[in-house]
């Protein structure tokens, strides 16, 4: 065997290293998930509020022009 192809051969891993890995691996996904969700809800929050200033701004003005 060359140098060129030890390089390229696929590592092994133990049942325990493989182990570590998938549980590293879900540990991170999981994360992953959870700064989404905790995005998701602040964007939905902001947008919410922006909406309702919106709609108190649009009827003040629907006010004005009927005064």
């Amino acid at each position: 065997m060359t140098n060129e192809t030890l390089a390229h051969s696929p590592r092994l891993l133990t049942p325990d290293q493989r182990k570590a890995r998938d549980q590293a691996r879900r540990a991170d996904a999981e994360q992953a998930m959870r700064e989404h969700e905790a995005a998701q809800k602040a964007f939905y929050a902001n947008k919410e509020r922006l909406k309702a200033e919106r709609l108190a701004r649009e009827a003040q003005a629907r006010g004005r022009q009927r005064a």
